[in-house]
């Protein structure tokens, strides 16, 4: 890894996926991971229902025992779910009655924080839903270095693609930080001024994105609502051990 990649002459730094996290929190104070569809969209939406939430990689052949030793219960795969069964579909979070813990896996921002979760590093999760909340926690903690990571989607060879829906979510978090010339990287003052251009009419570029497109193809439109439900939680998903609880709401 090169020096300059980690953009560590920035206090405030961006930048993608598991490798880039790696590449920027080894000297940071906290990580905002950033997955609007869906994992911390899902996310804010369980902790406004008072649960718990484990983030886990992609795995369900073993989720459902990870769950089952932490009495919690396991989201099912987006297509697979019943009336009722909770998936990464924050529209089937907000449909189903909460549980008080939840094993919530996917394969871009759970399983980033699940990697994440013994680096040292605080772990925070937003979304559009929340950006101005956890750029507040994050001001008033008084964190000096900060990274935040844009989860992205996956091609079809696993290859990262990043995602136009997770550089608006991560911009919104940094434009919310106040971008500050000479404390913030290029990378984290272009993913602003992306959130600042798009701004205007964040659910209309979320329904037309290519993530926003696949979804609504696929039958889960609600889902592209609820992400663009701009600043409508005050939730602050931090991870505390193995689970995110609502700093906001916690000492």
């Amino acid at each position: 890894m090169l020096r300059a990649h980690r953009q560590g002459s920035y206090p405030v730094r961006f930048d993608w996926g598991a490798t880039g996290a790696a590449a920027l929190t080894q000297d940071c104070d906290v990580a905002v991971v950033v997955d609007v569809l869906s994992f911390t969209t899902t996310l804010t939406v369980a902790l406004d229902a008072g649960t718990v939430v484990y983030p886990y990689r992609w795995d369900p052949s073993s989720a459902v025992g990870y769950a089952a030793d932490r009495e919690a219960a396991v989201a099912v795969g987006r297509s697979r779910a019943a009336a009722g069964e909770i998936s990464l579909s924050p529209a089937s979070m907000r449909a189903a009655r909460a549980p008080a813990r939840l094993v919530l896996p996917s394969p871009n921002g759970s399983a980033l924080c699940f990697g994440l979760a013994e680096s040292g590093v605080e772990v925070v999760g937003a979304s559009l839903r929340n950006a101005s909340a956890a750029a507040r926690w994050v001001r008033e903690r008084g964190a000096e270095r900060v990274a935040v990571i844009a989860a992205g989607e996956r091609w079809p060879d696993r290859t990262l693609r990043p995602a136009a829906e997770d550089l608006w979510g991560a911009g919104a978090v940094l434009s919310s930080l106040g971008v500050v010339p000479g404390r913030f990287s290029p990378e984290s003052r272009s993913a602003a001024e992306a959130f600042a251009a798009a701004s205007a009419d964040l659910g209309a570029r979320l329904r037309e994105c290519a993530s926003g497109r696949e979804l609504i193809d696929k039958g889960f439109a609600a889902d592209v609502e609820i992400a663009a439900e701009f600043d409508a939680s005050a939730v602050v998903p931090v991870l505390r051990g193995e689970a995110f609880v609502d700093a906001a709401a916690t000492p």
